[in-house]
C-alpha cells in the first residue's frame, strides 16, 4: 500500500455513519424527498386550488386491492377531507422536509401517503418492488435516521426550553 500524497483527501474521507459525508447523504435525501412531495403538493394546488378532485376518485377505484373496501368508502365518505387534504399535506410534508423541522411527524404523514399508493397500485406488474416502496423506503429512513438533525431546524428546535422540558416531543423532531 503505497502513500498518495497528490490525493489530499485519501486520509480525511470518513463513510462511517456518524461522518461529515453521511451528514450530507442525510440531508441530501431529507431534502429531495421533501421537494418530492412538496412540487407534487404545490402543483396541484396551481392547478386545482383545494378541491382535488382525482384523490376521491383514486380511492373510490381501489376495490380491489389489500385494503379491502376501507379507500373505497373514504372516497365516498370523506372527500371533503381528502380534496383539500391531499394537496394541503403533500405540501406541508414536502416544506418540512425541506427545512428539517418536524420531520418525524412530516415523514410519517409520507409513509402514509406512500403506503395507500403503494397499496392502490397494487397490481404490482412489476413485482412488490417499485416505486411506491421505494418511496416508502425513503419516508422510513428519513424516520429512522432522524434526518431534521442533520442541518435542519430540529437540530435547532430541539434545543429550545419547551423540548428540553418534555423529552418526548423528540420523537416528533429529527
Amino acid at each position: 500500500m503505497s502513500y498518495q500524497s497528490s490525493n489530499p483527501l485519501v486520509d480525511e474521507v470518513e463513510f462511517a455513519l456518524d461522518g461529515p459525508w453521511a451528514a450530507y447523504w442525510i440531508a441530501f435525501l431529507r431534502v429531495v424527498t421533501g421537494w418530492w412531495f412538496f412540487h407534487s403538493g404545490i402543483t396541484k394546488v396551481i392547478e386545482s386550488g383545494f378541491s382535488y378532485t382525482y384523490g376521491t376518485m383514486y380511492m373510490q377505484e381501489m376495490s380491489g386491492t389489500a385494503l379491502g373496501g376501507i379507500p373505497v368508502w373514504m372516497g365516498n365518505n370523506l372527500g371533503w377531507l381528502i380534496e383539500p387534504g391531499v394537496p394541503l399535506f403533500e405540501t406541508l410534508i414536502g416544506l418540512a422536509l425541506i427545512f428539517g423541522a418536524l420531520t418525524r411527524l412530516a415523514a410519517f404523514g409520507g409513509v402514509i401517503f406512500m403506503v395507500l399508493f403503494w397499496l392502490g397500485n397494487a397490481e404490482f406488474g412489476h413485482g412488490l418492488v417499485n416505486s411506491d416502496l421505494m418511496g416508502l423506503l425513503l419516508f422510513m429512513t428519513v424516520i429512522v435516521l432522524a434526518a431534521g438533525r442533520y442541518y435542519g431546524l430540529d437540530a435547532v428546535i430541539e434545543k429550545l426550553d419547551v423540548v428540553e422540558q418534555h423529552p418526548k416531543l423528540r420523537y416528533l423532531l429529527g
